[in-house]
């Protein structure tokens, strides 16, 4: 699957460099998820924030530090998102969507609903696009 992604990022052009171990992301899910839900403006570029520091520049995800740096670069409500990860909110919102992938069968990422069909884990490039032509043509 490293390999896999790896070439794929060079083959795309998008620099991948894989931390030196893997740290516990669960609170900078929890703040992309309460960004999601309370200010859905400022998530396409915290997502890509987060993204980036983890893939690209080997930050440490698990440092709140990093993750308000981000969250600041990214216009976010310091205030509001710490009051939501001190009070559990922001982390409950990541298990409600767990909760919901669980039901639709999702156990492990990356995952899509493709026209009804439920595809799981990293495919390459090619044959997810046959499964999304494919998607487009069946009746919803």
């Amino acid at each position: 699957m490293y390999a896999t992604l790896e070439r794929e990022a060079k083959e795309a052009g998008l620099r991948l460099q894989w931390p030196a171990r893997l740290p516990n992301t669960r609170q900078a899910l929890a703040t992309a998820e309460w960004v999601r839900r309370n200010q859905p403006s400022a998530f396409s570029q915290l997502h890509r924030e987060l993204f980036e520091a983890h893939f690209v520049l080997g930050e440490d995800l698990e440092d709140i530090a990093v993750i308000d740096r981000h969250a600041r670069n990214s216009g976010i409500d310091l205030i509001a998102l710490h009051a939501a990860l001190e009070d559990g909110s922001a982390a409950n919102f990541v298990t409600e969507s767990e909760m919901i992938g669980r039901n639709y069968g999702v156990d492990g990422t990356p995952a899509w609903l493709l026209g009804q069909r439920r595809i799981m884990g990293l495919r390459p490039p090619a044959e997810f696009e046959r499964l999304a032509e494919y998607a487009l043509q069946v009746p919803h």
